[in-house]
């Protein structure tokens, strides 16, 4: 997002956060009624754009905001969503984008309430990395002519009691709602997401073995000196790298393998 729909995003987020940090903001039902507006704002293309023409005052389209959705989802949601008209956004499109965020923020931090936060990001993780390795999943999730209920079965054979509530309703979401991306890029999303709730980057660390809980220590322990940030560690097995690991954090790589050193030393010959 760029300019007004940057700061509009901001302040939302401020208000989200203020909101569920009291106790007794229920996180889970919020994210719900934040994803039902989300939904209703993208196939309604003309709402979404009355809601945010700026040649409207801020008040009257709160106003309206007010009028459509209370009743249908609770007070809380009804104040976020008034707030967020209220503010200017560079294009209609960017409010829906915003209120999703919202939603899936609202489920990370109920599951950060209960202590599985951390869970949850493993498994976005796992999940991710299950679907690209698994064409007839990934076909079946993606599939357009599967209906949405035959999706959400699917799904919940898949996670449910396997995994934290909040990783189940998060895929769900994604998966019968994707807006036009991909499976792939919405689990990352997702998971960048999970890692800013804890204001940590995330680390793809590939080795050809697992690790153990000391090295993952001292790893995590090098990389937060490195970065200057808390790191979250995604671990990935790949036999292929032949020892040592491979880091990625956001776009930068650290290679450390064997199989990155003789490819290094392949291309060096060459030149």
């Amino acid at each position: 997002m760029n300019g007004a729909s940057r700061e509009a995003l901001a302040a939302a987020r401020e208000r989200l956060d203020a909101l569920t940090d009291s106790t007794s903001a229920d996180a889970a039902k919020l994210a719900d009624e934040l994803a039902a507006v989300t939904a209703l704002l993208d196939r309604e293309v003309s709402l979404r754009r009355v809601l945010t023409d700026p040649a409207q005052a801020g008040e009257a389209k709160a106003q309206l905001a007010q009028r459509l959705f209370a009743g249908q989802v609770g007070g809380q949601a009804v104040d976020l969503v008034s707030g967020m008209v209220r503010s200017r956004w560079s294009q209609s499109r960017d409010l829906v984008d915003a209120l999703e965020e919202l939603a899936n923020t609202a489920d990370l931090t109920a599951a950060q309430k209960r202590g599985a936060l951390d869970d949850v990001e493993d498994e976005l993780f796992r999940f991710g990395r299950i679907v690209s390795s698994n064409t007839e999943l990934r076909a079946a999730l993606t599939d357009r002519a599967a209906t949405t209920s035959a999706k959400v079965e699917l799904l919940h054979r898949l996670l449910g009691g396997r995994a934290a509530a909040a990783t189940e309703r998060l895929v769900t979401r994604l998966v019968t709602a994707p807006r036009g991306r991909s499976l792939e890029s919405g689990l990352e999303s997702l998971s960048k997401l999970a890692a800013e709730r804890r204001e940590r980057l995330v680390a793809v660390v590939t080795s050809a073995v697992p690790l153990s809980d000391t090295q993952k220590q001292r790893l995590g322990a090098a990389l937060a000196k490195l970065y200057g940030r808390q790191m979250h560690l995604n671990i990935d097995v790949d036999p292929e790298v032949l020892g040592g690991i491979r880091v990625q954090v956001g776009d930068e790589v650290i290679n450390g393998s064997i199989a990155d050193r003789i490819e290094d030393a392949g291309r060096r010959l060459a030149s």
